[in-house]
């Protein structure tokens, strides 16, 4: 909008000052023509001729002496109105010759778009002032030489626990300690620093940074209280690291349960009627054996959990795909069959071996079963499925499939988030952590669902 009135002030200066050149072009041919004139008439010695024309050339002097005198006037009286910034003044612009009625239009356009500029400048300054007022992070800008506050918010005054001061001197003379922290010391990169209030010390960032106008250095100190913020992100961390503790630790808890109750019952009806029920050593042994891997594997992912983002190296094996799905299959197919839910382990190479850390990828294949028991277990004849096998690349893939519900395309990217869940009891950490292990091994875990038709899940070594 100002811009277009610019440009038609713009259009009509140059239109009006083409126009007041032209006249006085005209007036100067006129002055010239009458000094011609009177040459001539001097040389012809026509005394009553030469009166005249002397006449009427001091009067058209006189009348151009005025018509540009009015202009200067006018301008002056403009400029100095510019001068003291007072765009209050209205031109008269019904009176006055053409030319003059012309400029004052001019000159009230001009006022007219200057005041319009200030009142945007000012709307938005007050804006700016408005929002720097709401945010919970401290500002102040000062002069560096004298100390004089150019302008300050609510926000550092309350985080440093002082009153409205126009001097940085103020604090200084309050809390040298204090003043040192915050204006002495430069902090030209983001840093964290405790500075004592009262009877306590709270934790702050800082940073600041120095900037001229015109003659004048000033400085610039952002400040923000991240003492509540710490404790408050340290509280949530703990809760949800004890959610996901929680989680993991019943994930592998309940198939041991499930598997030594299946042997508890076998042992129990042995032991009630020998003769029908013989004890197979081999099974029980079997067994036991499984949920001491089990347990095993379970003690070394809490401690891998805990400093899992420190691991430098896996502790890796050459195993047979084959004894791991022996092992996932004697742990989990207790408790899927009391689901009615069908599990089937494929191999398409039988002696298909991989380095690996069995503890973790059986953690894997646990969390991932599980989601597929979740996801399948409204089916009329849910079915999961694990095969492996290796591609022409010797890469070796472990895919698990499930006829379940499938995963909805709005969240499939975000399913590897921490902390993540669709699961009203879930706690989000799960294929997270699935993921972390296969990045552990230099491989990752490809996600492929149709929503209604089921998921498939690759591990990719």
């Amino acid at each position: 909008m100002v811009s277009q009135e610019l440009h038609c002030i713009e259009d009509w200066t140059n239109m009006n000052y083409r126009g007041y050149i032209l006249r006085l072009s005209m007036r100067i041919l006129l002055l010239v023509f009458l000094l011609f004139a009177l040459a001539y008439f001097i040389y012809l010695k026509n005394a009553s001729i030469i009166a005249l024309t002397c006449c009427i050339l001091i009067y058209f002097g006189y009348t151009t002496h005025n018509f540009i005198k009015r202009r200067f006037v006018i301008m002056d009286d403009f400029f100095e109105a510019v001068k003291y910034r007072d765009f209050s003044r209205w031109f008269p612009e019904d009176r006055g010759p053409k030319d003059v009625r012309f400029l004052y239009k001019g000159f009230n356009e001009i006022n007219r778009t200057i005041k319009e500029i200030n009142s945007q400048n000012e709307a938005q300054y007050v804006y700016l002032q408005k929002i720097l007022e709401m945010v919970d992070i401290g500002i102040i800008a000062y002069n560096l030489e004298t100390g004089d506050v150019l302008w300050s918010n609510d926000s550092f005054r309350e985080t440093l626990d002082m009153p409205s001061f126009k001097n940085i001197r103020f604090v200084e003379s309050r809390k040298p300690d204090l003043f040192d922290s915050i204006f002495e010391t430069y902090h030209k990169e983001p840093n964290s620093i405790s500075i004592a209030l009262q009877n306590e010390k709270i934790k702050i960032l800082i940073s600041d940074t120095i900037f001229q106008v015109k003659e004048d250095a000033f400085k610039l100190i952002v400040i923000q209280n991240i003492d509540d913020t710490l404790n408050k992100n340290e509280s949530e961390a703990w809760k949800k690291l004890l959610s996901v503790m929680t989680h993991e630790i019943m994930n592998s808890i309940a198939p041991i349960s499930s598997l030594a109750d299946t042997l508890q019952t076998h042992l129990q009806l042995a032991l009630d009627e020998p003769e029908e029920n013989k004890l197979e050593l081999e099974d029980l042994n079997a067994g036991i054996k499984t949920i001491k891997n089990r347990s095993e594997g379970l003690l070394k992912f809490a401690k891998t959990y805990r400093s899992l983002n420190k691991i430098t190296h896996l502790n890796l094996e050459k195993k047979k795909i084959s004894e791991l799905f022996d092992t996932i299959k004697l742990l989990m197919q207790p408790s899927l069959d009391i689901k009615n839910i069908a599990i089937d382990f494929k191999l398409t190479t039988p002696k298909l071996e991989l380095d690996m850390d069995s503890h973790l990828i059986e953690q894997v294949l646990i969390n991932i079963i599980l989601n597929a028991v979740d996801a399948c277990k409204a089916k009329e004849k849910p079915q999961i499925r694990v095969i492996a096998e290796q591609t022409p690349n010797r890469n070796t893939i472990i895919k698990i499939y499930d006829n379940g519900s499938g995963i909805p395309q709005d969240i499939m990217e975000s399913i590897f988030i921490p902390f993540f869940t669709s699961k009203a009891t879930g706690s989000g950490i799960g294929l997270s952590l699935c993921k972390q292990i296969m990045l552990l091994h230099k491989g990752k875990i490809l996600v492929n669902s149709k929503e209604g038709e089921g998921t498939v899940i690759s591990l990719v070594f």
